[in-house]
Formats: structure tokens, sequence, C-alpha cells
């Protein structure tokens, strides 16, 4: 496949959920095309390094680890946790000029470790703010990551166009046909997309409805989703029985979650979800039970369908294939077309 646009370099992209790194591993994790070898320090730090050593380019990964410092398995060059040689074992053991190891900027927050893979100096500011993910009961949130063989920008269009989940998914999240007629109320900024859904329905989403004081009978329903920049799509779902109440979540029994899509290569993408509800919030067993689910229908129904389509299509350039759309496509391509205006402005085009 031939990538048509590259990657928003200068951005934050989620390395890995925070308990994948700890301090008794060295974790490998390809991110825009590049090996990145992540692990803690013995005070805790988690730090990212290309894991390439300058040398004959072995994965340091590979290697061993002594207190800080990280060791080649080829030929025994050492590294520090900011990417300096500190021992040369050959020769007169002198340390080459260039002999250095790129840190990448890397930031714990929200149950993420976020990585800045550009050039450009890192924009603290500019790091997701997710915190209500982690603002509720320990035993209210949940975490999950899965490697999908698809180019990120079809996970992102899956998640802002919800008309799929009638059409795609069991009884367990159907709207009952509700949504797909339903065009959503977008607003847009430089960097962001929202949709909104609103829609009425009997009985609510059934992952609802049983935290409802009437679960068999009607009720108002919402969708609330924003795209951020490059590849984070925070979605609110809720439901009410409660004719004067706010369509909101502070209003609704619903849920706060978080997609967010790290590209591996143009074919493949590390895709992390995230979720918090906003009742039974302490019940560790439930929430165990709850991220597992929505686990393995990203898996074994979301997965498959957009691994189909990236074999299909063969390119990550949807608007050249000229395809028919629809009023459901219509957040996806207002997101696909500021991020190639993004990516564009960042090239200097």
């Amino acid at each position: 496949m031939q990538t048509q646009q590259p990657f928003l370099s200068n951005a934050w992209y989620a390395a890995a959920l925070a308990t994948e790194v700890d301090t008794d591993i060295l974790f490998n994790r390809t991110i825009l095309n590049t090996s990145v070898v992540l692990y803690r320090t013995k005070n805790g730090e988690a730090v990212a390094l290309h894991d390439r050593c300058p040398h004959r380019f072995a994965p340091l990964s590979m290697g061993s680890r002594e207190e800080d410092v990280l060791v080649c398995p080829y030929h025994g060059l050492k590294f520090d946790s900011n990417g300096a040689c500190v021992h040369n074992p050959h020769g007169a053991q002198r340390i080459p000029e260039r002999c250095s190891v790129k840190r990448f900027p890397l930031v714990e927050r929200d149950g993420f470790l976020w990585i800045w893979m550009g050039d450009a100096e890192a924009d603290l500011n500019a790091i997701p703010d997710y915190t209500p993910l982690v603002s509720g009961h320990e035993n209210s949130v949940g975490f999950t990551y899965m490697y999908i063989k698809a180019n990120y920008q079809l996970i992102l269009d899956n998640v802002m166009d919800l008309s799929h989940i009638d059409h795609l998914h069991g009884e367990i999240i159907s709207t009952r046909g509700k949504l797909s007629p339903v065009a959503p109320a977008l607003t847009e900024t430089t960097n962001t997309v929202t949709a909104r859904w609103e829609w009425t329905q009997q009985p609510a989403m059934l992952i609802l409805n049983q935290f409802l004081p009437e679960p068999d009978d009607e009720a108002r329903q919402f969708f609330d989703i924003t795209w951020t920049a490059p590849a984070n799509i925070q979605l609110s779902v809720g439901a009410t029985q409660d004719a004067d109440a706010p369509l909101s979540l502070d209003s609704s029994v619903g849920q706060y979650d978080l997609h967010t899509c790290t590209p591996e290569t143009a074919t493949t993408t590390h895709y992390f979800f995230a979720t918090r509800r906003n009742h039974i919030e302490d019940d560790a067993e439930y929430n165990a039970f709850k991220i597992q689910a929505m686990h393995d229908a990203f898996v074994t129904e979301d997965g498959p369908i957009l691994e189909a389509l990236q074999k299909e299509m063969n390119t990550d350039d949807l608007f050249g294939m000229r395809p028919v759309l629809m009023s459901n496509d219509v957040a996806p391509v207002k997101m696909r077309q500021h991020l190639i205006k993004l990516i564009d402005m960042e090239r200097g085009q």
C-alpha cells in the first residue's frame, strides 16, 4: 500500500497504557513506523527511547538493563535513560560523538503514556486532557488494548459514524434503527469535530436500561462524540427517563469513553479504549465483565470488518477512491478533511 497522507508527527499519541510498562521489562512498540523501547526507571519514571543501537542497529529491547542503563545485546554498548552512551567496551573504550539514542518526550496522564514523535519541540499544553476517566471510583473505569490490521483513520471513521451499531453489532447496544435516519449535529474547531445525536427508544440500550427506574420503558438518549487531532475520540453516551432532565452525562445513566488510535504503520494500528461509567461504580466484578465484553465486541465485530476494508481498499486515500457518501458520513468526512489540513500545514503545504 502506498500512503497518500503521512502521519501528523508533531502531536501526542498514546504510546501505551500506563499498566503495560513497569520497572522489570523493556517494552517494544512501533509507533509511526519507528521502533520505540519503553521502560520505567527505578524511581518509576516512564522513558521512551528509539529502540535502535546506533552502532549496528540492534533493538535495545532485546538487550538487558543495569539499573536504569540499557545494554545493547549485540556488542554491549550501554545507554542511560537520556539516550547517551555511557560505556563502549571496545578498543580504547572511547565513545564516538554520534553514539547516542533519541529520547522521545513521554508524559504519564489519565492512565496512558503519551508520546511526542515529531522533531518540533513538544508542546506540553497540547497533551490531551481526559481526567474524567480517572475521576471516579477505581472500579468504575476499565482500560484495554487491541491490535488492528487497518489504517488508523478507518478506526476513527468507525467511531465517528455510530450508525453502524444497528447493523454490525448485536442487541446489547442496538438503537433499534433509530440512529441511522438521523444526521448528527456538528460543531468544529481547527483541531476538533464534535457530532451530537439525540433520540428516543424503547427500551433504552441494553447496556443502560437495567439501571433506569423503568427498564422496559421508553428513554431519551444521546451520543456526544468529539474527535481531537490527531487520533483521539471521546464518546459520551447516556439515557434518562426524566422528561425535564438535560441530555447530558451528569443527568443520565451513562458512560464516558475514550477511543485513541496510534498508527504503527500505514496498515496497522494500536487501538486503545477506556471507559468510565457513572453507575454501580464500586462493583469490581461488573467492571471486569464490562471491559472484557467491550473488548470482545471490538475484536470480534469491529476488527474483522475494519481489516477487511483495509484489505479491499489497499490505500488510505479514501477520497481518491470516490466513495458513495451518505448522511451518516458527515462526521468522519469532516474529521478527515481537518486531519488532511493539519498534516499539510505541518509539511508547509
